[in-house]
C-alpha cells in the first residue's frame, strides 16, 4: 500500500476483518479513539451535571457532537474488548475471549491456566497495524503493560504502556523517552495517575505531530473504587475532560468508548462482597477434581477486585453431566444466565476451544469466585465493585463530531463499542 499523501486527497482505504476504513481524512483531520476502562455512561452524565467536565457536557448535549450507547463484547472484561475495538470485530474473529483461560495445549499438552496476553493467541490483525502499513502515523498508549503486546502486534509505530514508561526503547516501542514526553513521574499501577499519564502522552504526541491516528486505553482503578457522581469519580472525569478538550482544540476527531461498565457487587448494608464461590459449590456436588472453574477476569492486577467478576467458565471432567449441572447452577441465587459451550459461543461470539463446557453469568450485584480460599480480598479498601456480566455491557459511544443517524448505521443492529473506529474514520463529520 502507498503512503498517505498529505498534500493531496488521494483515496486511501484499508480492509481489516471485513471492514473498510477510509484513512484519507487523516491528512487533515487526525483521529483518536479513547477507551475509558470501566466507564458506565452514568460517570459521564454525573460529571457533566456537577459542572466539573464542561467538554464532556458538550459531547453529551451539543448538536455538533454525538452521544450514543453501545454494547461491549462479552465477557465484559478488558482484553477481549480492547482487542475487539482495534480489530473492529468480536472475539470469534480475533480469538481473545478473556484476560485468562484454560489452555489445553500449555504445559506440554497437560493444560494450564494462562494469561491471554501473548500475541500468539491472536487470530486476526488490527486496524492499527494495517493503518501504519498504509502510511498512517499510529500511536498506541495503554495504561497497563498486559495489553501492550496485543495492541501493538504487527504495528510499525509508537506503542508503549504508562506502567513501563521508564523502560521504553526506540526499537521496541517506537519512542525512547516516554517520561520526558509528558514531564510526569512514572505512575503507580494502582492509581488514577496511570490513566492521566496515558491521556497526557496522547496530547503531547498530538502536539508534536508524531501521530495522526491514536488509540489511548486507560485503567479502571478509579471505577473499581468510586461510583458515578462520587467525588473521586468526578475528579477523575474532570482530569480527563481537560485532556480531551486539548485534543479537540488541536483539531482531532475523538471517539470515546469503554471496554465495559462497572457495578457494585456487595451487600449495601454491610459492605461485604456478594460472591458465589462456584468451585466450592461444584466440589460439594461432584467431588474434588471433577470440575475446573476458570475466572477470565484474572490478570496480574487483582488487588482492586480480588479476581471476582460476573463471568466464569466451567470445565467438566465428564462432559455428559453438562445439562444437569447447568440446571443446578441456574437455581443458585444470584445467577442470571447459564449456557453450554455452543449456546454461549453463538450468543456471545466466542471461540469454542477457548471457553469451558459451561458459561456462568451472575446477576448485577453478584460476583462469581472459584474457591473462597483462593481469593485474597485484603486489598479491597472499599466495597467490591466489578464487571464481567451482561449488567456491565452497556458503554458510551461518544464523538466530538456529528454522526448522522448513528442508530441506523448498521442496519438497525445494536451499536457495538468495536464500531468506534469505523464511525470515527468513515462517518463522523465536522460541523
Amino acid at each position: 500500500m502507498g503512503y498517505i499523501n498529505e498534500a493531496a486527497n488521494e483515496e486511501q482505504v484499508v480492509e481489516v476483518n471485513g471492514r473498510s476504513y477510509d484513512l484519507t481524512g487523516l491528512a487533515h483531520t487526525p483521529v483518536a479513539v479513547v477507551c475509558v476502562d470501566g466507564c458506565e455512561f452514568d460517570y459521564l452524565e454525573a460529571a457533566a451535571r456537577a459542572g466539573v467536565a464542561p467538554f464532556i457536557a458538550r459531547l453529551l448535549h451539543d448538536a455538533a457532537a454525538t452521544a450514543a450507547r453501545a454494547d461491549c463484547v462479552m465477557p465484559s472484561f478488558t482484553n477481549p474488548n480492547n482487542l475487539s475495538i482495534v480489530c473492529g470485530a468480536p472475539p470469534s474473529v480475533h480469538g481473545i475471549c478473556g484476560n485468562y483461560f484454560w489452555d489445553p495445549r500449555a504445559n506440554d499438552g497437560q493444560g494450564a491456566e494462562v494469561m491471554m496476553n501473548d500475541p500468539a493467541y491472536l487470530r486476526a490483525g488490527t486496524l492499527l497495524a494495517a493503518a501504519a502499513q498504509a502510511g498512517a502515523r499510529v500511536a498506541v498508549v495503554t495504561a497497563k503493560d498486559k495489553l501492550r503486546r496485543l495492541l501493538g502486534w504487527g504495528l510499525r509505530g509508537i506503542c508503549f504502556s504508562a506502567e513501563k514508561a521508564d523502560a521504553v526503547t526506540l526499537a521496541e516501542n517506537g519512542i525512547d523517552d516516554a517520561l520526558g514526553l509528558t514531564g510526569l513521574p512514572l505512575p503507580d499501577v494502582y492509581s488514577a495517575s496511570l490513566s492521566e499519564f496515558v491521556l497526557a502522552a496522547g496530547v503531547r504526541l498530538a502536539e508534536r505531530g508524531d501521530a495522526n491516528l491514536m488509540y489511548l486505553s486507560t485503567t479502571d482503578y478509579v471505577q473499581h473504587k468510586c461510583a458515578p457522581g462520587s467525588s473521586g469519580a468526578n475528579a477523575f472525569y474532570a482530569m480527563m475532560d481537560g485532556y480531551l478538550a486539548r485534543l479537540d482544540a488541536l483539531g482531532w476527531t475523538i471517539g470515546l468508548t469503554a471496554d465495559h461498565g462497572m457495578n457494585a457487587k456487595h451487600d449495601p448494608k454491610t459492605g461485604e462482597p456478594n460472591v458465589i464461590y462456584l468451585q466450592d459449590v461444584l466440589d460439594d456436588w461432584l467431588g474434588a477434581q471433577a470440575s475446573r472453574v476458570v475466572l477470565p477476569i484474572t490478570d496480574p492486577y487483582v488487588v482492586h477486585h480480588g479476581a471476582l467478576g460476573s463471568f466464569a467458565t466451567v470445565h467438566l471432567r465428564d462432559a455428559g453431566q453438562t445439562g444437569s449441572i447447568i440446571e443446578r447452577i441456574a437455581q443458585l441465587d444470584g445467577i442470571e444466565l447459564v449456557l453450554d459451550n455452543g449456546k454461549a459461543c453463538a450468543r456471545f461470539e466466542l471461540m469454542p476451544e477457548r471457553i469451558g463446557d459451561i458459561v456462568v453469568v451472575s446477576r448485577r450485584d453478584v460476583a462469581v469466585g472459584s474457591r473462597r480460599t483462593a481469593h485474597d480480598l485484603s486489598g479491597l479498601t472499599v466495597p467490591l465493585r466489578s464487571h464481567g456480566g451482561l449488567s456491565e455491557q452497556t458503554v458510551p459511544l461518544v464523538f466530538n463530531r456529528r454522526v448522522e443517524q448513528i442508530e441506523t448505521l448498521y442496519g438497525g443492529r445494536r451499536l457495538r463499542n468495536f464500531d468506534v473506529f469505523d464511525i470515527a474514520l468513515n462517518h463522523a463529520r465536522q460541523a
